[in-house]
């Protein structure tokens, strides 16, 4: 796993990651092979995800590589960003109160918050449009959509989020074939007694996460699209931490330039093998 590196485990809203200063280690050095190795729990450090950051290709920009725990590249983490953000500036490669972060997404403007809270915001690209892909509703399930906010998420409403089988249904729906080729992240929401909230089984990790910065925006756009929740909107994470999304409405009810604000914690410091 390179011993002598350094690297910075962060955790946004639960949704946890290791980063690494490309400075440093260049990207080249994280085979597919390691970066499983790094996010293994129990072998390793343990990781949703892993995050190469590099300066940017103009000031004030940062180069956001982000792989998932099984060492596959992915377009776009919204709670990997927001630590990314608040990371990058740490390590003064860019100022807190604005940055861009260029992802494979697209460009992503970040900041961090003021406060004790450890706190950072994103202005992230417009979901996609909203469907209602061909899947069959299960017990306690009340409508299926498919929107795009960076990567491709599933928004399942259901009655109750205690009660989803989220191991099989989130492992079923994830490789669906309505959702073929690439699949979709998978978020369970439902209404309860802390207002909107959610779960979510993520592809690339394969298993339900504490928390997800690009589903809670679906979530929000699905439920502000659907006219059962106004924005901004709190989602309550399977963490407990919230994650909030505000953004314009179209017209037609369509979420524009969303952002995403969310806690974004430095866990520890630490070198590989010392």
């Amino acid at each position: 796993m390179l011993d002598g590196t350094v690297i910075y485990k962060m955790s946004g809203s639960g949704n946890d990651f290791v980063v690494v200063d490309g400075r440093s280690e260049p990207i080249e050095v994280w085979t597919p092979e390691r970066i499983r190795a790094i996010c293994a729990r129990g072998t390793g450090v343990g990781a949703d995800g892993f995050v190469v950051l590099e300066p940017g290709s103009k000031p004030d920009a940062v180069r956001f590589h982000f792989f998932n725990s099984d060492g596959s590249r992915a377009p776009m983490c919204g709670n990997g960003a927001l630590c990314a953000a608040r990371l990058a500036c740490w390590l003064e490669l860019a100022p807190a109160d604005g940055m861009t972060l260029e992802t494979d997404a697209g460009p992503v403007a970040a900041r961090c918050l003021p406060g004790d809270e450890e706190r950072a915001e994103l202005s992230l690209p417009s979901p996609g449009e909203i469907t209602s892909p061909d899947i069959p509703l299960e017990a306690g399930e009340r409508s299926v959509h498919l929107t795009t906010v960076g990567v491709p998420h599933v928004v399942v409403l259901v009655e109750d989020l205690a009660s989803v089988p989220l191991p099989e249904r989130g492992r079923e729906l994830r490789s669906h074939a309505a959702l073929a080729p690439a699949g979709a992240n998978i978020n369970f929401v439902a209404n309860g007694h802390r207002g909107w909230a959610m779960r979510t089984y993520e592809r690339g990790v394969e298993a339900e996460t504490l928390a997800c910065g690009t589903g809670a925006v679906a979530s929000a756009a699905v439920l502000a699209h659907a006219g059962v929740a106004s924005l901004p909107l709190d989602v309550c994470t399977a963490s407990g931490a919230l994650l909030t999304v505000s953004a314009d409405l179209a017209a037609t009810g369509a979420v524009k330039d969303p952002r995403l604000a969310g806690q974004a914690r430095l866990v520890f410091r630490a070198v590989l093998g010392a």
